[in-house]
């Protein structure tokens, strides 16, 4: 029995959710992202932004000189994040075997299902579109590498000037037929240099590949070489992964122009840590490792980290560790790009004992995390917080968190 495998992705999510706020947005050149004055990066753009060279993780600024008339919106991730989650349930009222591989994109096996996966696959479709009113393409194939491919191709030859809207099938048998005409970079993980090597053994194509022996392919790239080949005939046994475990927690923030006052830093640091703790809460998760990062204005990217001997999810643990790990490594003065804050080496733990699993910590001082974090899970970060802290300023010059949508 041959599996049956369906990779669904959103077209142009951010914009398909913009549009149903606003529908003038409709068929005009706009764009998610952030402002151009302020560093704003494009996390999605509509399909006639497209049309003029316009992409995601294009900084604004050149977006506008590539389309004067791009409209920019502002993103509301929180809203994607909602509406990410009714999508999702639609894809788990047809199968519990689905792999969510970002906001936009997951892969369904309906091996099990009567139905031919061909006609699930419009369905479910025609499902997203009647009672979201999002546009969707799907790839169908025998295994996850094939079906992922098939979207994009789909998408690729899809007519017309909106949204793809597009399946693409590739029947069982014919998977190294479909791949052989593609580049090498259709292939997962052959990147710029990878294709250069390639390109240098005359393979240009993935049929090129498939014709170069497994043997030859793992002597010039060790284990990467064997998947290739494998891959390059279309053969992928990878099961799909319906639960993930969280390995780290991170939060961090661009400038919209390079900072040096060290008051603005440290309120940054402190709005980060308390946004790493809160979401490691709400998960019932602490972590042994504290980690800083911090980008030059040069793009030059520092990362830091001390691993402590007890796991925390304590906001003031946190940011005094990211702080201290901050001094150590930044100098008076010296401009900054980007701050972030990661904990990571995570345990699942209740919430109750995370309050009282640094040993030092006091009754009294347990008692007023408690209820510190209490408030802020129901109000917000900014509701309370420690008198200790007054002498922070949390309030740091506007930033624009860096955010990539790929459709």
């Amino acid at each position: 029995m041959y599996r049956k495998i369906l990779h669904f992705d959103l077209d142009a999510f951010f914009c398909a959710v913009e549009e149903q706020r606003d529908p003038s947005l409709r068929g005009v050149p706009f764009a998610v992202g952030g402002r151009p004055d302020r560093r704003g990066v494009i996390a999605s753009c509509s399909y006639a932004a497209r049309r003029c060279g316009v992409h995601s993780a294009m900084p604004a600024a050149r977006a506008l000189r590539l389309c004067p008339p791009l409209r920019i919106v502002s993103s509301r991730h929180r809203h994607y994040s909602d509406v990410s989650r009714a999508v999702m349930k639609r894809l788990l009222s047809v199968t519990p075997q689905v792999e969510q591989i970002s906001i936009d994109e997951a892969f369904l096996e309906v091996t099990d299902l009567p139905d031919p996966a061909a006609i699930i696959a419009r369905r479910l479709q025609i499902t997203i579109r009647n009672e979201l009113s999002l546009p969707c393409s799907l790839g169908v194939a025998t295994n996850k590498l094939v079906a992922k491919i098939a979207t994009d191709v789909g998408k690729a030859n899809a007519g017309g000037e909106g949204p793809p809207h597009a399946i693409q099938v590739v029947p069982p048998g014919t998977e190294a037929v479909f791949l052989a005409p593609l580049p090498v970079q259709a292939l997962w993980g052959v990147g710029p240099k990878s294709a250069e090597r390639l390109a240098a053994m005359g393979i240009f194509t993935v049929g090129d590949l498939a014709k170069r022996s497994e043997s030859e392919l793992g002597q010039r790239f060790g284990h990467f070489g064997h998947d290739m080949a494998r891959w390059a005939r279309g053969i992928d046994t990878r099961p799909l992964v319906t639960s993930r475990l969280m390995k780290s927690v991170s939060k961090e923030t661009t400038f919209a122009y390079d900072v040096q006052e060290l008051a603005l830093l440290q309120g940054t640091l402190h709005q980060l840590a308390v946004g790493v703790a809160r979401r490691l809460q709400r998960k019932e998760k602490a972590g042994h490792t504290v980690g800083l990062k911090i980008r030059w204005p040069d793009f030059h990217t520092m990362t830091r980290q001390i691993t402590l001997p007890h796991v925390t999810n304590d906001s003031k643990e946190i940011y005094e560790i990211a702080t201290r790990l901050f001094r150590q490594n930044w100098q008076p003065g010296t401009a900054i790009r980007l701050l972030g804050v990661s904990v990571s080496g995570l345990e699942s733990i209740s919430r109750q004992l995370t309050l009282f699993d640094i040993a030092d910590i006091t009754a009294k001082e347990a008692r007023l995390q408690q209820a510190i974090q209490v408030l802020q899970l129901r109000f917000g970060p900014g509701i309370v917080f420690r008198g200790d802290h007054l002498s922070v300023k949390t309030d740091p010059v506007p930033t624009v968190i860096d955010a990539v949508e790929e459709s």
